[in-house]
């Protein structure tokens, strides 16, 4: 394949995803700059050192302590961080599985019309074969049954069955 059909296909899918992006809403947007943030490596070595200070300072003798052990406080405010890390994260992510869906079913649409090309395909080439004497070939049970369309309904159900048999 060419490369600039490659690269054609590339930018195609590169502007859907940024489509994607750019409709996100101003919250959307927060969101993920904060659960982006919060799977750093800095945001985790930047808590790891607010912690160790803020107990340093509140164990210090001769300091002054606004949260002496067992550090209630510090604990309260960890654990509201904690609720609204979760939060954005599973925001972030009932979107992401979202426009996960959303390609899924860009997928399947794509894969029923190449069925469809390719069944009419393979019933003309069977065409083609047996006007110029290949009809044996044309015929042959496998490419016969090849060229039927696909009944994509019998095809999920099957899956069913055998997903529900397990």
């Amino acid at each position: 394949m060419p490369k600039e059909f490659v690269q054609e296909h590339v930018d195609l899918i590169a502007r859907h995803e940024q489509e994607f992006l750019d409709r996100r809403t101003t919250g959307e947007r927060l969101g993920d700059l904060i659960a982006g943030t919060a799977g750093s490596l800095t945001f985790v070595v930047a808590h790891l050192a607010v912690f160790a200070l803020w107990i340093a300072v509140n164990v210090v003798h001769g300091i002054r302590h606004f949260d002496p052990p067992p550090f209630s406080l510090l604990s309260t405010i960890v654990a509201l961080e904690a609720i609204l890390l979760a939060s954005f994260i599973l925001m972030r992510q009932a979107r992401i599985g979202r426009r996960s869906e959303e390609r899924e079913h860009l997928i399947l649409q794509i894969l029923l019309l190449t069925e469809k090309e390719l069944t009419a395909a393979l019933e003309l080439n069977r065409e083609i074969a047996r006007q110029v004497g290949l009809a044996s070939a044309a015929d042959r049970p496998q490419v016969e049954e090849l060229s039927q369309q696909t009944p994509i309904d019998d095809v999920a159900q099957t899956i069913r069955e055998k997903l529900a048999g397990e």
